[in-house]
C-alpha cells in the first residue's frame, strides 16, 4: 500500500497532470465542441504551464487553499527538475509543477469533494481569463 504522504512532488504532479488534463478534455467535450482543432486550442489554454501557473496564483492570492494544500505547493514548487520544457521559464515551470502536485495529493488522498471545488474555482478563473 502506497503512503502519498511519503511520495515525492514529481510523483503527484505527474499524477495531476494526467487527472487535471482528463478532467479538462472532459468539460470541453461536455460542451459539445467537436472540432479537433479548436479542442486543442481550448485544452491547452487551461493546461499549459503558464495556465496552471497563473491558476496557481490566483488560488493562492485569494487564500483559495488550506494551510495543508499551501504545504503540498510549497513542497512542489520547491521540488528540482532535471527538464524544463523549452516553452517556459523555470519559475513558470515551478509553479504549474506545484499546481499539478496539489491536483495530484487531493486525488490520490481521495480527498474528491475539495478537488472538485478547487478544479471549479480554477476553471472558472480560466474562463473568464479566455473571455
Amino acid at each position: 500500500m502506497m503512503d502519498v504522504n511519503q511520495m515525492n512532488s514529481t510523483m503527484l504532479a505527474f499524477v495531476g497532470d494526467s487527472y487535471y488534463d482528463l478532467k479538462i478534455r472532459e468539460m470541453l467535450c461536455r460542451q459539445g465542441i467537436n472540432k479537433p482543432k479548436r479542442l486543442h486550442q481550448l485544452a491547452v489554454s487551461y493546461v499549459s504551464a503558464h495556465s496552471q501557473a497563473a491558476i496557481l496564483k490566483y488560488l493562492v492570492e485569494h487564500e483559495l487553499l488550506t494551510k495543508s494544500e499551501l504545504e503540498i505547493v510549497k513542497k512542489g514548487r520547491n521540488t528540482k527538475s532535471r527538464s524544463i520544457p523549452k516553452n517556459t521559464d523555470v519559475l513558470t515551470y515551478m509553479h504549474s509543477s506545484a499546481y499539478e502536485a496539489l491536483i495530484g495529493y487531493l486525488y490520490l488522498t481521495e480527498q474528491f469533494e475539495r478537488l472538485d471545488v478547487i478544479l471549479s474555482h480554477s476553471i472558472e478563473f480560466k474562463s473568464k481569463e479566455n473571455s
